[in-house]
């Protein structure tokens, strides 16, 4: 019953303050991408203002369905986030993760804009980049739990992954870099903002969401906000264990992930589909794929020393 409660409470938490996190890290990224470009820059709480100013335009949808859509779309993120923090199982997360920007698509779609098309099919594209990356990273925390020392044995349940003595550092050095690769996808920050641009600097017409105007524009940047907090829990749980001083630790590798990523979209310049493809899949193979056999290694160490032990 404590352990309901608590999983209630925290999802409670993750509804309430996650958006106002992920409009706090916005509006830090934008403070902080201002002055590395010598700039100003607007204030910290402005993604709050222009979401608030959205909410009060006029609703102007090009289709009727857009709102059911996008509304849909917002409802999966907030479900992935919340059986996230709730210590459920992490396929699940990944999988309704998916099934959001699915619904985000179909929303665009509606419009038959030729911006929002051609946004489309570079998120199709995009999907293609990180999304096994997202199902691997699941598979290596399952297999992780072969090797550390948990209670339960293998499992995909996110409590599980916090009752190891050793962080999940230790064993995905290489599925946390792929990982890290592919949050740059994610957060739609360059050399990958392909469907549509992070900031307005990239472009006049921002490709996938081109058509989305008042509320419905405002209801995709809290589902972004929402995810934010979601991908940034994924990388604090590299690094949480039973210590509560590893909270720390976590807190720490998100602020370095958080700068990193703000570093690269300011040094880089949008590449093509195709090289998209090709980096994010070869990291993919190189890191996590190695990582991988050296966790089936270590696990068949482990079933030997059983078997002499007992056998």
């Amino acid at each position: 019953m404590n352990l309901i409660l608590k999983s209630f409470i925290t999802v409670i938490i993750y509804l309430v303050c996650a958006p106002f996190i992920g409009g706090l890290l916005n509006g830090i990224d934008r403070k902080i991408s201002a002055r590395m470009q010598r700039r100003v820059g607007p204030p910290i709480l402005q993604p709050f203002y222009d979401v608030r100013k959205l909410f009060n335009k006029l609703p102007s949808a090009v289709d009727k369905r857009q709102l059911f859509l996008l509304m849909t779309y917002l409802f999966f993120v907030i479900f992935a986030g919340s059986m996230f923090f709730a210590g459920y199982d992490m396929l699940l997360v990944f999988f309704a993760t998916s099934t959001a920007v699915i619904f985000l698509l179909l929303a665009a779609s509606t419009t038959h804009s030729p911006y929002t098309g051609v946004g489309t099919m570079r998120e199709l594209v995009q999907i293609m980049a990180y999304e096994p990356m997202e199902l691997l990273t699941a598979v290596g925390f399952y297999t992780a739990t072969c090797v550390g020392s948990y209670d339960n044995g293998a499992s995909f349940m996110v409590s599980d992954f916090l009752k190891t003595d050793k962080p999940a550092i230790v064993y995905l050095p290489g599925f946390f870099i792929g990982f890290v690769f592919i949050l740059t996808i994610k957060f739609r920050k360059s050399p990958f903002d392909l469907s549509t641009s992070h900031h307005a600097h990239q472009e006049v017409v921002k490709g996938l969401t081109a058509e989305f105007s008042g509320s419905m524009y405002a209801i995709t940047e809290i589902a972004e906000w929402y995810e934010e907090v979601l991908l940034y829990g994924v990388v604090a749980l590299f690094f949480i264990t039973k210590n509560p001083i590893s909270y720390i630790f976590a807190l720490l590798a998100i602020l370095v992930v958080f700068f990193l990523e703000i570093l690269i979209d300011n040094v880089s310049a949008r590449v093509k589909w195709d090289l998209m493809l090709k980096l994010t899949w070869g990291v993919i193979l190189v890191f996590s794929g190695v990582n991988l056999l050296v966790l089936q290694y270590l696990n068949k160490l482990q079933e030997l020393q059983f078997l002499n032990m007992f056998g």
